[in-house]
C-alpha cells in the first residue's frame, strides 16, 4: 500500500450530503449574480442566447455530468474522472487548472463584495479599502474551507436561498416595474435576435455562468447516496438555473438600457429602479443588497470547497506539491491547499489592483484572466467522458444520458465546441482583437503548473 493509500485509509469522510444539501450547494455554485449583468449588457439578444446555449449546452452538459458523477463516484471528482482516462499527468494539468483558476476568480467576486457593499453604504470607499476589504474576505473563506463540511455546507446552503430570493425579486419587481414605465430594451423578435459582434464579448460569460455541476461530486465520499441523489439533484437544479438566469436578465433589460449597465453596479441599480421609490423601498433595496453581498461570499465558498478537495485529492497521489495534501486528520479537510489558494488570491488582487483604475475595470480584468484556464478542464473532463462511452463499456451506469452511445458522445462534441470557442472569444473581441493581458497571464498559469507537476513527479519517483 502507498503512502498516499494510507493516508486515504486513515481519513474517515462524514457522510454529511444529502439530496437537498447537493441540489442546494450545485444552485449556490452556478446560479451567479455576477455574471447577470455581464449577460444582459449584450441586449436583448441575450434572451436569446440563455435559451438557445441553455439547449445546445447547458442540458447536454448537466446530463453527462449526472452519469459521470453516479457512475464515477470518487473524492475528488473531475480530478479523478481526468485521471482515470489519461493519467495521472492530464489528472494533474485539470486539477491544477481547476484549482489555480479559482484563486484568481475568488478575488473578482470579492471586489465585487466591496463595490456593492460602497455603493451600499459607503460611497465615499476608496479602491485601496475595497481591495483591503476583498482581502480580508478571502481569508475568512479559506478559515470555512478548514472546517468539516457539516458546518460549511450551510454556507452555500444559506446562499442558494437567498440567490434565488433575489432573483425572484428582480422578477416581481420587472412585472410591477414594466406595467408603469414599460421596459427600458424592446423585446421583439428584430432585437431577439443575435448581433455576432456585439455579442462575442459577453457570450463566453453565459457559458461560464452554466458550468459546475460537477463540483459536488468533488465531494462524493461525503455523500450518503450519490448514485441514488446526484442525477436527481443535478435535473431539478438546472430547471431551477436556467429559468432563473433568463428571467433575471429580462428583469435587468427592463430597468436599464443595455448600454448603461454596469457590471459591478448594474444589479443595485436595477433594484432601485424597482423599489427605490420610497423609504420602505429603500430599506428592501438594503436588504437584498445585503443578501447579495453573501451570495458573492458563499459562491467563493462553494467554488474553495469543491476546488480544494479535488487539489487535495492529486496531492495525495504525488501529483501536485505536497503542500496541497495536507489535510486535517479529524476531519478531513484540505488544509494546505486552502493556505496556498489564500495566499495566490490574495497576491492577485492587490497586484491587479495596482494596474486598475475603477472596481468595474479590477472585476473585470480578474474575471477574464481567470476564465480561460476555468474552462480548460471541462475540455478534458468531456473528454474522459467520450473515452469512457468508448471503452468502459461494461460499467454499471445507474443513470446514463438517453438514445445511446453515439448521442452521448455527439453531446459530449456539441459542449467541447461550445466551451473552444468561449475561450477564443475570452482572447480575442472583435473589433478589438487580441485580448493580451488574458492570453499572457493564461500562458503564464499553465507554465506554473508545469514546473509543480514535474516537481511533483521527481519527488514521487525518489519517494
Amino acid at each position: 500500500m502507498s503512502l498516499a493509500d494510507l493516508k486515504k485509509d486513515q481519513i474517515v469522510h462524514p457522510k454529511t450530503l444529502g439530496r437537498t444539501d447537493i441540489v442546494l450547494f450545485t444552485v449556490s455554485a452556478i446560479l451567479l449574480l455576477d455574471t447577470l449583468t455581464a449577460a444582459a449588457s449584450i441586449g436583448a439578444s441575450s434572451v436569446f442566447w440563455w435559451i438557445a446555449l441553455g439547449i445546445v449546452f447547458f442540458v447536454p452538459f448537466a446530463m453527462i455530468c449526472a452519469e459521470m458523477g453516479c457512475t464515477y463516484p470518487e473524492q475528488g471528482g473531475i480530478y479523478a474522472w481526468i485521471r482515470d482516462a489519461f493519467g495521472s499527468r492530464w489528472g494533474s494539468r485539470a486539477s491544477w487548472f481547476y484549482w489555480v483558476n479559482t484563486t484568481a476568480w475568488i478575488p473578482a467576486i470579492f471586489i465585487l463584495f466591496a463595490g456593492v457593499f460602497r455603493q451600499l453604504f459607503f460611497p465615499d470607499m476608496s479602491l485601496g479599502l475595497q481591495i483591503t476589504m476583498g482581502v480580508v474576505l478571502i481569508w475568512v473563506a479559506m478559515a470555512l474551507n478548514i472546517v468539516t463540511l457539516n458546518i460549511g455546507k450551510w454556507i452555500p446552503n444559506v446562499g442558494a436561498i437567498l440567490k434565488i430570493v433575489i432573483f425572484a425579486a428582480l422578477i416581481g419587481g420587472a412585472i410591477l416595474y414594466t406595467q408603469q414605465h414599460g421596459m427600458a430594451n424592446e423585446i421583439t423578435l428584430e432585437t431577439l435576435t443575435p448581433n455576432w459582434s456585439s455579442s462575442a464579448q459577453y457570450i463566453p460569460a453565459i457559458v461560464y455562468g452554466m458550468l459546475g455541476f460537477e463540483l459536488v461530486s468533488a465531494s462524493s465520499e461525503e455523500m450518503k447516496n450519490p448514485a441514488r441523489d446526484v442525477p436527481i439533484s443535478i435535473f431539478i437544479s438546472g430547471a431551477i438555473i436556467i429559468v432563473l438566469y433568463t428571467a433575471a436578465t429580462i428583469a435587468v433589460l427592463a430597468a436599464l438600457p443595455a448600454g448603461e449597465i454596469d457590471l459591478v453596479e448594474g444589479l443595485i441599480a436595477t433594484l432601485h429602479s424597482f423599489f427605490g421609490g420610497t423609504e420602505l423601498g429603500q430599506i428592501a433595496v438594503a436588504a437584498l443588497g445585503i443578501a447579495a453581498l453573501f451570495t458573492f461570499f458563499s459562491n467563493g465558498v462553494t467554488w474553495a470547497l469543491g476546488c480544494n478537495r479535488a487539489a487535495a485529492e492529486a496531492a495525495l497521489e504525488g501529483e501536485l506539491p505536497k503542500l496541497f495534501a495536507i489535510e486535517s486528520r479529524s476531519r478531513g479537510t484540505p488544509i494546505g491547499a486552502a493556505i496556498a489558494m489564500g495566499v495566490f488570491a490574495s497576491v492577485t488582487l492587490i497586484l491587479y489592483g495596482f494596474l486598475a483604475e475603477s472596481n468595474g475595470e479590477l472585476f473585470w480584468d480578474l474575471f477574464a484572466f481567470s476564465a480561460v484556464i476555468f474552462l480548460l478542464p471541462y475540455l478534458a473532463m468531456l473528454a474522459a467522458y467520450i473515452r469512457s462511452r468508448l471503452v468502459d463499456v461494461d460499467r454499471e451506469r445507474p443513470y446514463a444520458l438517453p438514445a445511446g452511445r453515439i448521442v452521448a458522445i455527439a453531446c459530449a462534441v456539441i459542449c467541447i465546441l461550445t466551451l473552444t470557442l468561449s475561450i477564443v472569444f475570452f482572447m480575442y473581441t472583435p473589433g478589438e482583437g487580441i485580448q493580451w493581458p488574458v492570453v499572457f497571464g493564461a500562458a503564464a498559469l499553465i507554465g506554473i503548473g508545469e514546473v509543480l507537476i514535474r516537481y511533483a513527479e521527481l519527488r514521487k519517483r525518489r519517494g
